[in-house]
């Protein structure tokens, strides 16, 4: 059974805020930034282990994918079979928070 995937409200608003700041300069990039790390979680509903755990959390289920400059963060519910999108985290950025 595939797990569905959802995002959460913090993982919306990066979502956001970087395809805001990217489309202040070029907004077909914005979108296509978006739609890449959108793209990319989709991936999990096959996969959800695919990605690598996050070391920061050094936990099981919370994971991370790589999708340059970013990191898309997600917690693994096996339970719900669900994925739970946390962050969308640029590398530039520091204290990283679930």
């Amino acid at each position: 059974m595939d797990y569905s995937v959802i995002l959460s409200p913090k993982a919306v608003r990066d979502l956001e805020a970087i395809v805001r700041y990217i489309s202040l300069t070029n907004p077909s990039a914005g979108r296509r930034v978006g739609e890449s790390l959108i793209e990319k979680t989709k991936e999990l509903s096959q996969f959800p282990f695919k990605g690598q755990k996050v070391p920061e959390f050094d936990l099981p289920n919370i994971r991370q994918l790589i999708l340059k400059p970013y990191r898309i963060v997600y917690r693994v519910e096996e339970d719900k079979k669900r994925i739970s999108i946390a962050r969308f985290w640029h590398s530039s950025q520091n204290n990283l928070s679930v």
